[in-house]
């Protein structure tokens, strides 16, 4: 079983989806179930794990209901208050629906650069366990150093962070990224998406060279049990199309660790998100 660990939906807007700003004009259209099929069909894939991208209770009721029309969705990570009073009556709630499989704030446009270890916010990630659920680590990588406290906390929860913590492709920069990273990959319960790299690279002059270090240095943190693949799609399209992007971590892993592939490419999206059970 292939899984794309990590994309999305929208039906556009301009006022809910601000963050789409000019440079990134093609991404101004709806991008639903039916557009997505035919990409991972011909990449190879069976499965997606869609994510969410607004922050509100709607969008994750309408991506559950997505999947449950849809059964190529395994799951999805969607969004709750985390900071609410009420945060154990909307997780009863949306956990109802086997479909979802976590939650996500997006700490990186938060901007309390130690959002993650607020008193209210850690009350909610304190809910999930007794949920099932995984939390989904948004962040840039001047966040790692508090995400590395922010899961020490927490030994028996499930994170899963995403996008690497988005190092600085296009720099060319390693440090201090790759040291952190190996710290946060210290924690067995951390898992991490290889995916959103592109967007972090030069959109078009990229080359796969340019994401070997970052590749290299999360194979040997996380080692090939805890990192799973993931395409970012829509947004991957202004830097390049699904498939390319795909192979990019499948022609890395072709040449590293070929005996990883299985896990990489859905094994451990299904240690994480659905803890070893059949789609």
């Amino acid at each position: 079983m292939r899984i794309d660990a990590h994309q999305h939906f929208w039906r556009y807007s301009a006022e809910e989806y601000d963050w789409i700003d000019d440079s990134m004009a093609s991404l101004r259209r709806d991008f639903l179930p039916l557009d997505l099929k035919p990409e991972l069909d011909a990449a190879g894939f069976d499965a997606c794990i869609a994510v969410q991208a607004r922050q509100t209770l709607g969008e994750t009721r309408w991506l559950l209901a997505l999947a449950d029309e849809n059964p190529f969705i395994a799951g999805v990570i969607g969004w709750v208050d985390l900071r609410a009073e009420s945060v154990r009556e909307q997780l009863a709630e949306l956990s109802e629906n086997p479909r979802l499989l976590g939650v996500r704030h997006v700490v990186q446009a938060e901007p309390d650069d130690r959002f993650l270890l607020r008193p209210d916010f850690l009350r909610g990630i304190a809910a999930l366990q007794e949920f099932d659920l995984t939390y989904d680590i948004l962040i840039y990588p001047r966040h790692l150093p508090v995400a590395v406290e922010f899961v020490s906390r927490f030994p028996q929860q499930h994170f899963v962070l995403d996008h690497l913590a988005k190092p600085f492709i296009k720099a060319q920069t390693i440090e201090p990224w790759a040291s952190n990273i190996r710290e946060l990959a210290r924690f067995p319960n951390v898992f991490c998406k290889v995916s959103g790299m592109v967007t972090e690279a030069d959109w078009t002059s990229w080359k796969p060279e340019h994401f070997q270090p970052y590749l290299e240095t999360a194979l040997q943190a996380f080692a090939p049990d805890r990192l799973m693949i993931g395409s970012d799609w829509p947004v991957c399209r202004v830097a390049g199309s699904y498939s390319k992007v795909m192979s990019l971590v499948i022609e890395f892993l072709d040449q590293h660790a070929p005996d990883a592939r299985e896990k990489l490419l859905g094994g451990n999206a299904q240690r994480a998100y659905l803890r070893d059970e059949a789609l």
